[in-house]
């Protein structure tokens, strides 16, 4: 079996606050494959950036192991482990040219200026400023500053890509272009990647797989498809896109299925999350995304008000508390019988109808679209 490219193993960060200790990281455990793309996803103050920056050598670890390829590297120092890091702010010399900034590393690093200026030319290439070699920073676009950043890190050829929130000064337009830019070289290389950020789009488009972090502990790792449609605990599930929750008395519960009564009074059957042990008579939560609940109106369907729920499939009526034209879908807030309140998200086309607040209307979903978690 090959070595992992990075292996953290029970790394804990303290730090002194007052006359308290302080965890921001608490036995955080993770293998990174080669060539894989990491994201680190979480609230501010959630640990992810101490984490990134103890990988990086910024900050030691209080306890715990980190190795890259194998080797312990837990106090070694930052220009001894063989990472690359690209920084929020770009971190470029403002009086330096592009190509100067790119060579910076290359040249504290003692390399001979023959091959400091074919890597300086490559790697602008490679971030597509290969015309920009002249220019200063301040002649440059935020996007285009990102890429020069980029470059600076990729020529030095790291054995670890780490990017903390590269994306967070860019106007939201730019970031969906540059995450996939990001993306696209980071698979052509093969490099190594770990990369922060607190938005939930750039985990999910970006990431071979995302570590959610809360309070300085590890919620989850798992694929963006996993994360979202199988969340282990009720934070994943509000933290990754949107989620209604609605705390109910399981009537039963077995094999990885749990009963419960929704509002209005119907039996309703839906999956457990893996893993979680769920009895009969306990306080649980189901969780529905907002796109997988349908809304139709309820003139129709008073007639049948005995069908309108069976064991997989669920129907309850609801009034429109909102209604939001959001141009691609319709959003929706529905109360229902007991008093609670659920997002929806209907796919609009033209000539759909679009409900008022204040209708009448059917909430449905399916069996396959909820989960239990534990409350």
């Amino acid at each position: 079996m090959a070595e992992p490219a990075l292996e953290l193993t029970g790394v804990t960060k303290e730090f002194q606050k007052g006359k308290e200790r302080v965890k921001a990281v608490d036995s955080v455990s993770l293998k990174v494959e080669k060539g894989e793309m990491i994201v680190f996803l979480g609230p501010s103050g959630c640990g992810k950036t101490t984490t990134l920056r103890m990988v990086a050598g910024f900050e030691i670890a209080t306890s715990g192991k980190i190795s890259i390829q194998g080797e312990d590297m837990t106090n070694v120092p930052v220009n001894k482990r063989g990472i690359g890091f690209v920084f929020q702010n770009y971190a470029l010399f403002p009086h330096m040219s592009v190509g100067a900034n790119v060579a910076y590393g290359l040249k504290a690093r003692g390399e001979r200026d023959a091959d400091i200026v074919r890597k300086v030319q490559e790697g602008l290439e490679l971030v597509g400023l290969a015309g920009a070699k002249e220019r200063f920073p301040s002649q440059l676009s935020g996007g285009e500053q990102q890429r020069v950043a980029l470059a600076r890190v990729l020529v030095m050829e790291p054995k670890l890509l780490l990017m903390d929130e590269p994306l967070s000064n860019l106007d939201a337009k730019l970031r969906i272009h540059m995450r996939t830019e990001i993306r696209g070289l980071q698979k052509k290389l093969g490099i190594t990647c770990l990369y922060v950020t607190h938005d939930q789009s750039e985990a999910l488009t970006m990431a071979d797989r995302v570590m959610v972090m809360n309070h300085g502990r590890v919620e989850q790792v798992g694929s963006p498809f996993e994360v979202y449609s199988n969340p282990r605990t009720l934070f994943v599930a509000d933290f990754i896109g949107q989620a209604n929750t609605l705390k109910l008395r399981l009537a039963a519960a077995a094999d990885g299925l749990a009963t419960a009564e929704l509002p209005g009074g119907r039996a309703f059957e839906a999956r457990v999350v893996d893993g979680a042990f769920l009895s009969t008579g306990q306080e649980a939560v189901l969780v529905v995304r907002p796109e997988r609940i349908a809304v139709r109106a309820a003139a129709a369907e008073d007639a049948v008000d005995t069908q309108l729920t069976t064991r997989h499939k669920a129907q309850i009526k609801a009034k429109v508390l909102s209604s939001t034209f959001i141009g691609s879908h319709m959003e929706y807030l529905l109360g229902l019988a007991g008093g609670e309140a659920v997002s929806a998200c209907q796919p609009f086309t033209l000539g759909d109808r679009i409900f008022a607040e204040g209708e009448e209307v059917l909430a449905s979903f399916s069996a396959g679209d909820a989960l239990f978690l534990p409350a």
